[in-house]
């Protein structure tokens, strides 16, 4: 089994919603801290959102107030709800599992110890 499987991308219009999930491997459900990153095409990737175990959770300021990172620690998914959608927000979207605080997580793209293999989101103005 992957550590950490997406699912849940597609495509919407600008101001449409999804909910993004990452299921957890039990041998990796044992991480402290968990998080959503994405990458545009042709650009680096960049931290969305973060959240440890014991909920603390951490956004970057581009999705504050639209975005809502959530962990359901008795089926091991990690979800990632997405309102208000906007084109600057298509991006292959990755799940991730690390030991960092959540504000480091979120800093640290290329870091984390595990990555999905990620799912696309396309926002259509």
């Amino acid at each position: 089994q992957a550590p950490l499987v997406e699912s849940g991308g597609g495509s919407v219009q600008a101001g449409g919603s999804l909910k993004l999930s990452c299921a957890v491997s039990p041998y990796t459900s044992n991480r402290y801290s968990w998080g959503w990153f994405r990458e545009p095409p042709g650009k680096r990737r960049e931290g969305v959102a973060t959240i440890d175990n014991t909920g603390t959770t951490i956004y970057a300021d581009s999705v504050k107030g639209r975005f809502t990172i959530s962990k359901d620690n008795a089926k091991n998914i990690l979800f990632l709800e997405m309102n208000n959608l906007k084109p600057e927000d298509s991006a292959m979207y990755y799940c991730a599992a690390d030991t960092l605080p959540p504000p480091v997580l979120l800093t640290t793209p290329y870091g984390a110890g595990v990555y999905g293999q990620g799912t696309s989101v396309t926002v259509s103005s």
